[in-house]
Formats: structure tokens, sequence, C-alpha cells
């Protein structure tokens, strides 16, 4: 199994830019679909993007496409969010959770995740 720990989280000005990283524990990392998620204040959880487990393949919300990259790096257990183009509406808690299965499974199954982070809070002033 693994256990995500998300960091990088803060404040920053509409139109700028945060890097979000999420470390997780266990020597089977290379093994597991990860994927962002964030939940703004009064809002449900959403999904904001995952990566495969080579990281060749992604996926995005609409919401975030164009702006944020997703990237991993299977040799120090880490997953980035890279975000651009900042908009207040991106204020959010930023949550990194792995899968065990693929890319295409997961996003079949209503982004179903097995493991969570506790989350970065991101906030965005305008």
């Amino acid at each position: 199994q693994v256990q995500p720990v998300e960091s990088g989280g803060g404040l920053v000005q509409a139109g700028g830019s945060l890097r979000l990283s999420c470390a997780a524990s266990g020597r089977t990392f290379s093994s597991y679909t990860m994927g962002w998620f964030r939940q703004a204040p009064g809002k449900e959880r959403e999904f904001v993007g995952a990566i495969s487990w080579g990281g060749l393949l992604t996926n995005y919300a609409d919401s975030v496409k164009g702006r944020f990259t997703i990237s991993r790096d299977n040799a120090k257990n880490t997953v980035y969010l890279q975000m651009n183009s900042l908009k207040p509406e991106d204020t959010a808690v930023y949550y990194c959770a792995a899968a065990s299965r693929d890319l295409a499974t997961v996003l079949r199954t209503n982004y179903g995740m097995d493991y969570w982070g506790k989350g970065t809070l991101v906030t965005v002033s305008s």
C-alpha cells in the first residue's frame, strides 16, 4: 500500500502559478495510478486529474485542462501538480490519491481511489 502526503499549498494571486507535490511511501509506487482531487468550501470533492502508472497517460477535468499539468517521478515516489493561470475558483483543499487499478479503470469507475492524503490548502486571491 501507499500513503500519500501532499505539500506545496499556499496563497497565490490570480494568474500566478503553484506546484503541489505528493510523496507516497511504499515500494510499489509505480504500480499505482495517481490522482489529484480538490474540495472547495461548501462544495463536494471533485476530480482534477490523474496519471497512469508509467506517467505516459494523463486525464484532466475540463475546468483545469490547459492550465494544470500532472507528472510523476517514480524514482522519487512523487507525483506533481503544476498549476498555472490560477483563478480564485481554484481555491480549495487539494488531495492526492492512489489507486491500484489502471487509469482507464479509475476513470470508468468514477474515480475510485484506494488511498488518500490529508490535503493541502490552495488559496487564490483576486
